[in-house]
């Protein structure tokens, strides 16, 4: 039995994660922890065989995935830890692999994968998404990904974290709703995130902070 401890700052994705581990007779959920302080407790306190790791660095207050995957190394060599996210880009694949995680998965890979991924870790091996591998190949050590949205792109990408449904962002922008799924296409792929939540989280550290500038006024 490969004993799995959850971390993830989201309480709905902890418990469909562990619906979906036990459906596997050879994985079971020991614990699950909600920020990157208490994934090292609760390592520490379980000793479980793999620790499935958010990053946890965007909107969680605290320590984040990547301190976290250090302190655990740390402090528990033996205990394997496989980070399951919703962010690839380059920095992030990298800091965590350079942290000491074993692989990385992203979270819109079908069931299946996710199942072999773990058995994957339990076997000493180390799986990586094919996307994330990719941009390994690509992008030198530390290289940063290019973030320059566009004004258009930065204003659909705020109201994304605002929580603003597509329809709703159509209408306060005076677009389209085809318009805002074309500039949401277009924008996980530059900020390297695969799902909504993701994206609002890298919104809320990104433009919260002025660290973008935008372009120019985008056509719509």
């Amino acid at each position: 039995m490969i004993r799995i401890l959850l971390a993830d700052h989201r309480t709905l994705v902890r418990k469909g994660l562990e619906l979906l581990i036990e459906t596997e007779s050879d994985l079971t959920v020991i614990g699950a922890a909600s920020d990157g302080e208490e994934a090292v407790r609760k390592v520490e306190e379980y000793q479980p065989d793999i620790v499935l790791m958010d990053l946890m660095d965007l909107v969680t207050p605290g320590m984040d995935g990547i301190e976290a995957i250090r302190l655990i190394k740390a402090r528990a060599p033996d205990v394997q830890v496989l980070v399951l996210t919703g962010l690839f880009d380059a920095d992030n694949v990298r800091s965590a692999l350079d942290s000491g995680a074993v692989g990385y998965l992203l979270k819109d890979a079908e069931p299946r994968d996710l199942h072999e991924g773990i058995r994957c870790v339990f076997r000493g091996e180390s799986p990586l998404d094919s996307r994330a591998a990719g941009l390994m190949l690509r992008c030198p050590r530390r290289e940063r990904l290019a973030t320059d949205l566009t004004e258009r792109e930065q204003e659909v990408l705020r109201c994304v974290a605002s929580g603003l449904a597509n329809k709703q962002i159509a209408h306060l922008l005076d677009i389209t709703e085809g318009t805002v799924k074309a500039h949401l296409s277009k924008i996980f792929q530059r900020i390297g995130v695969v799902e909504r939540t993701s994206a609002a989280d890298w919104a809320r550290r990104h433009l919260s902070r002025g660290r973008l500038q935008p372009r120019s006024r985008s056509e719509d």
